[in-house]
């Protein structure tokens, strides 16, 4: 055992087929550090993507990321490799409020989505994690998580627009890196292809130096103080629903992948991910989640030590204290974003679709079937509506409508006797479905 609780793994050089590099443990200091300055690299371009659309500071993102990962791994006890990044659940309520109201009322939002959240995980890890599967089946969290990204589409569209060919060579490189290279490389094809488009963009024009020239090399990033306004939290709550997704499905990855039970940590994850986003609801930073991108690293390297995290977690810290690449990082270009941003939208929506798929849901249930539609129209389409002072858009009432119509079509089909019934010819089962319909 090492002098900080990891354990040296095998000679410290290799990993052996079939084998791998569990949390508690390391492999040499040089090879540890290495791996973890490639978590930070994998995490870059989703990270800093939600600052520079939303208008939020990239250096602050980064600096609250770095604190909020560090929290992370003292709270689930080393033994939960993970980085938090930005989460693409705040883009949409964080562009709306602060529209309307301002930045700072948008950070009032994350740190209450924060705290809420935080307050699941001391349920969760009082109470077990049973009841989160009774509220959220699969059918509902897939379909929350897929109208949130196809709700930004109007988003990606609008930034795409401002620059066609530099969005267009972004998108193109995005997608053609992701099949050219195997690998580590491949799984880097967002950041690679925003490198690519940045490129272009320079070239044609688009990218301006000045604030970087003048921007010092040392320095705390701009912190922006909480304000809070009822009228806009109701964007926000439908975030902490997708958090709770995001987070359990990363201990059911980790766990698969170690081949380890880690559902006495789904409680801590959670709690740890909430305070994280208190924090940057404190500062002025996006709220964080457990990344894929990371996820991917390890499935690459295989190795899970989260003594990579804690060096992916200091180098970020580092670089969040240098305003000239805070800078640098706001100089992308409204192009490159689009081209970026229509890649990782799109991706969020299927990524809702994929819990369907890995869940097995049957669309043959007009529960589950109705239970997609009728939100995911709401959220695409922006549904709104006004009570008094406060205003809901499509995401909040994509996912109430998907929360409501499941247990109330659930009830009543219990209660009725139907829930066997087809929900029409087209959706008829093909003959591979299970024979009784299951509701999740």
């Amino acid at each position: 055992m090492s002098a900080i609780g990891w354990r040296v793994h095998g000679n410290g050089k290799t990993v052996a087929p079939g084998d791998v590099v569990d949390p508690d443990e390391r492999l040499s200091w040089p090879r540890t550090v290495g791996i973890g300055m490639q978590h930070v690299v994998a995490m870059f371009g989703a990270t800093f993507l939600v600052p520079l659309i939303t208008g939020f500071s990239p250096a602050t993102t980064l600096f609250f990321s770095a604190i909020g990962t560090v929290g992370f791994l003292l709270i689930t006890r080393n033994r939960l490799p993970s980085y938090l990044g930005s989460s693409f659940a705040f883009i949409a309520p964080i562009g709306a409020a602060t529209a309307s109201q301002g930045q700072s009322v948008a950070v009032g939002g994350i740190l209450v989505t924060g705290l809420v959240l935080a307050a699941v995980g001391l349920v969760v890890h009082l109470a077990g994690a049973r009841w989160i599967d009774v509220v959220m089946p699969p059918i509902v969290t897939g379909t929350i998580v897929a109208l949130i990204g196809f709700n930004l589409a109007p988003a990606a569209w609008g930034n795409f627009q401002q620059a066609p060919v530099t969005a267009v060579v972004t998108l193109t490189a995005i997608i053609l890196v992701s099949v050219l290279f195997k690998g580590i490389l491949g799984r880097l094809s967002i950041l690679v292809g925003v490198l690519v488009g940045y490129v272009v963009a320079v070239v044609r024009g688009e990218v301006s130096f000045d604030a970087v020239r003048e921007a010092a090399w040392i320095g705390f990033p701009e912190f922006v103080t909480p304000t809070f306004d009822v009228a806009v939290l109701g964007l926000f709550v439908p975030v902490v629903l997708v958090l709770i997704a995001e987070n359990v499905g990363h201990v059911k990855s980790v766990a698969a992948m170690t081949g380890k039970n880690l559902d006495d940590l789904t409680g801590r994850a959670l709690f740890a991910d909430g305070l994280a986003t208190t924090l940057a609801g404190v500062g002025g930073g996006s709220g964080t989640t457990t990344y894929a991108e990371n996820i991917g690293v390890m499935a690459a390297t295989r190795v899970y030590s989260t003594a990579a995290y804690w060096v992916a977690a200091a180098t970020a810290l580092v670089l969040s204290l240098s305003p000239k690449f805070g800078a640098l990082i706001a100089t992308i270009p409204a192009g490159v974003l689009g081209g970026a941003a229509t890649m990782l939208y799109g991706m969020i929506g299927i990524l809702g679709a994929r819990i369907w798929v890995q869940n097995k849901v049957d669309f043959s249930d007009p529960v589950n079937l109705t239970t997609a539609a009728v939100p995911l129209v709401i959220g695409i389409a922006n549904f709104t509506w006004s009570a008094g002072d406060l205003t809901f858009e499509g995401i909040a009432l994509g996912t109430a409508s998907a929360l409501v119509i499941y247990h109330l079509m659930r009830a009543v089909a219990r209660w009725r006797g139907t829930t066997q019934e087809p929900a029409s010819p087209a959706s008829a089962p093909g003959g591979d479905e299970p024979a009784v319909h299951d509701a999740h």
